[in-house]
């Protein structure tokens, strides 16, 4: 799982997904921005909006060790 306070797209989760792929599949989750342009407003909003908070983060990482074999 990774987190990334930015865009996901070429970030370091494509780049840790690169390196599980070559060592055997595992279920991997991103949090991030997707595809979207960057705004302005009190930083306490945008984590929230973005999924950046640490139940958000805690539910990906659970989504992800439920969907391992």
């Amino acid at each position: 799982m990774t987190a990334e306070e930015h865009q996901i797209t070429g970030g370091l989760g494509g780049a840790v997904a690169e390196a599980l792929g070559e060592h055997g599949p595992v279920p991997m989750e991103r949090v991030g921005v997707r595809d979207c342009f960057g705004e302005s407003a009190p930083p306490d909003e945008l984590l929230v909006k973005y999924g950046f908070t640490a139940s958000a983060i805690a539910s990906a990482a659970e989504k992800a060790v439920w969907r391992k074999p």
